[in-house]
């Protein structure tokens, strides 16, 4: 009986993916209502915790309830067009139902879009009312500033929509084939994180948008294969190397529909990273890099004059990394910046006119983004790592303090905490979690101090995951010096059999992902892919990761060591985790895998060939194998452009090294990927096969590069965790 209970009880790979969710209640895409007197958020269903509505809860009344149902709004499988499908692989969206909603600016009225359409609820009204309902598919809808309209692309075309007057306007009407209005292009969604291609002016009385035209863009032909069919895709994807779209920037007046081109100069093979105007609506902003990404200006073109000035430069020997913390201070004439110029994150204040007032933090540790802006009380809150690279925590700086003693920590260490502000700033909401618990949220004051919980999610009786805390392994962080000094960040999972008997040899899964603007040893809840790694611990494995140098929050100099140089120095960090492995008593030497998705999957092929006698097997997935064969701005920030680092490229794919390759090896990929294309795989198991070394593949038909749905999740890890049985065992 005890044995019985004992299986029960442990985590199975079927329960990570069914409902509840072992993850709680806790909701996300939290927001303080503008007026600060309500909290919304989404929440998946008991019964489908994909299917997400949209919720409140009422601060002074304390009552929390369903605004909408997702299921009354829209029923039946939700179809999505194409370029929906794609903006939400790169948002990184998932689910279905409400997977998104804005309040407007006055705090009267929400906005979210369903199935291709969209909702828009006025507080104090019963209902939504659908402002959109067209065969089209409207993407990157938004509420104008001050409520008075909704905006949208529809075939390549920015329009605008009077709400109370139900009149439409066409900003644009050329868009279509080759030329796209408002709309962000591949590399400026996948790579800079912008996701929008047009701006509203604060007053509403004007809109900057660009225009797009992927003419210069090579086409490639690849295939999208489905289980009952084959399509033949033809995507004009900037590959290393060759020409991107050519991007122009357009500033048009709603009232007169008076239209002015800003001249962004004549050098065309540049990247538009970002637009912002400016609060008096008389002045837009934007962010151009060139295609070297070496250099990044901040521009101010004024739409009264028509003049333009450069506000102030960043350059790198190199990369500029592109953030989203530009804050203008309304009324005060100067905005807050952040930059890497001493070499970590920092924030600073600058005047209108670029002129650097004051740095506003300083040290050996980075900060993470700019939460919120207190213009009460001038002050700052934002995140950051000043106490440990592993978790981020919310402080407050003012703008008149006098160096790092000024910088208060508001919330409590031992968790990872992502905030969400009022627009004063006077009350936020900590979402935090541990790599042991899962989210719990709390509504706060600007001290810090709890006001209530929003969601407590606290795991005990009746929550779902309580009964797995029995057997629940809680891993240890630690630190790895290299031979050359560099320290790295490690977290380990052993299991109850190592501690009882140190003696006993257990096989190994590394765990990585090992690419720049990322990071994987975190005190954090992992979601689906932490409860994996509880599995494998269940099953007797050690888990281990190591985040090796060219990873995120550490500074520039922990990044740029990967400069033209991918696979090296990532493999070596890796390395020299495995030999601090080798050192522990309970550590079977000859049995060590390593796993990894996408830069992971790279990671894999490149430590199972290039340092076959530390791994055993690998389990690649979605992996890089030829950098040429990926995109324009990701691949020669990092690389430089193959044009002229053809040897560069050569060292860091992995076809040099695929001949020395030792262990048992498995890869496997979507074979719909538009991101990392299926032909990194073919290409290399080609390779593979013409060099007679056997591998295994999995691939998923019809599969994008996340390999989203529940039942291909239970067969993925499935599938990984067979391999590893078969191999290290």
């Amino acid at each position: 009986m005890l044995s019985t209970a004992l299986h029960a009880e442990t985590l199975t790979i079927e329960r990570i993916f069914s409902s509840p969710s072992l993850d709680g209640s806790a909701p996300r895409t939290l927001k303080v209502s503008p007026d600060g007197a309500r909290v919304t958020f989404l929440k998946g269903k008991q019964t489908d915790y994909e299917r997400l509505d949209l919720w409140e809860y009422h601060i002074n009344s304390g009552e929390t309830r369903m605004l909408f149902d997702s299921n009354d709004l829209q029923s039946g499988e939700e179809v999505l067009s194409d370029e929906e499908k794609a903006r939400r692989e790169r948002m990184r969206l998932k689910g279905s139902g409400i997977v998104s909603y804005e309040w407007s600016d006055d705090g009267k009225a929400l906005l979210f879009p369903l199935g291709g359409d969209v909702y828009y609820h006025k507080l104090g009204e019963k209902g939504a009312k659908q402002l959109l309902d067209t065969d089209a598919f409207e993407t990157d809808i938004k509420l104008s500033p001050k409520g008075n309209y909704i905006s949208y692309v529809r075939d390549q075309n920015l329009y605008v929509k009077h709400i109370a007057s139900g009149k439409e306007m066409a900003i644009t009407k050329d868009g279509g084939g080759n030329i796209k209005f408002g709309m962000a292009e591949f590399v400026s969604q996948e790579e800079m994180g912008r996701m929008t291609g047009y701006w509203w002016a604060p007053d509403e009385s004007k809109i900057a948008f660009t225009k797009v035209d992927e003419s210069p863009v090579d086409v490639i032909t690849r295939t999208e294969i489905y289980a009952d069919d084959i399509k033949l895709i033809e995507q004009r994807y900037p590959k290393a190397g060759t020409p991107n779209v050519v991007v122009e920037l357009a500033i048009q007046s709603l009232d007169t529909n008076e239209r002015t081109w800003v001249d962004l100069g004549e050098d065309k093979d540049v990247y538009f990273a970002r637009g912002q105007w400016m609060p008096d609506s008389t002045t837009f902003t934007y962010q151009w890099q060139t295609r070297d990404q070496q250099n990044l200006e901040l521009r101010a073109y004024n739409t009264q004059t028509k003049k333009q000035r450069v506000l102030l430069n960043e350059s790198s020997d190199t990369w500029v990394n592109l953030h989203d913390d530009l804050y203008f201070l309304k009324d005060k004439g100067q905005f807050v910046w952040a930059s890497e110029r001493d070499g970590f994150k920092h924030l600073y204040l600058f005047d209108n006119s670029g002129k650097m007032v004051k740095q506003l933090t300083s040290g050996d540790w980075v900060v993470d983004s700019i939460e919120a802006i207190d213009t009460q009380n001038d002050r700052i809150f934002f995140s950051g790592r000043k106490d440990t690279p592993l978790e981020s925590h919310i402080y407050v700086v003012p703008f008149d303090g006098k160096g790092t003693s000024d910088i208060a920590r508001i919330t409590e260490l031992g968790a990872y905490h992502d905030a969400t502000f009022s627009s004063d700033a006077s009350i936020f909401i900590d979402r935090f979690s541990t790599v042991n618990s899962p989210f719990q949220v709390s509504l706060n004051d600007a001290s810090g101090k709890r006001i209530t919980w929003l969601e407590e999610n606290k795991v005990e009786e009746g929550h779902p995951l309580h009964a797995y805390m029995d057997s629940w392994t809680k891993p240890e962080f630690g630190d790895i010096q290299t031979k050359d000094g560099a320290t790295l960040k490690y977290r380990i999972y052993k299991p109850e059999s190592a501690v009882e008997n140190p003696n006993k040899k257990l096989p190994v899964i590394v765990y990585l992902y090992g690419g720049p603007h990322a990071q994987v040893v975190t005190n954090k809840w992992a979601g689906n892919r932490g409860l994996l790694m509880q599995h494998w611990v269940d099953q007797g494995y050690v888990v281990f990761t190591v985040d090796n140098r060219g990873s995120n929050y550490r500074g520039k100099a922990f990044e740029d060591p990967i400069y033209k140089k991918m696979g090296f120095i990532e493999v070596d960090d890796q390395v020299a985790g495995v030999e601090y492995l080798r050192t522990l008593p309970f550590v079977d030497a000859d049995n060590i895998g390593i796993h990894g998705h996408s830069y992971g999957g790279y990671m894999t092929l490149m430590a199972m060939f290039k340092a076959g006698d530390y791994f055993a097997a690998g389990v690649s997935g979605a992996p890089v194998t030829d950098w040429r064969l990926y995109d324009t701005h990701y691949t020669e920030r990092y690389m430089g452009n193959p044009n002229t680092e053809n040897d560069a490229y050569t060292a860091s794919s992995v076809f040099p090294y695929a001949k020395n390759l030792k262990g048992d090896l498995l890869i496997y990929h979507g074979m719909a990927d538009d991101n990392v294309l299926f032909t990194h795989s073919t290409m290399l198991y080609k390779h593979l096969q013409d060099l007679a070394i056997p591998f295994e593949t999995m691939d998923y038909p019809g599969k994008k590069h996340s390999l989203r749905g529940k039942q291909t999740g239970i067969h993925l890890y499935k599938t990984i965790t067979n391999f590893f049985e078969r191999n290290l065992k």
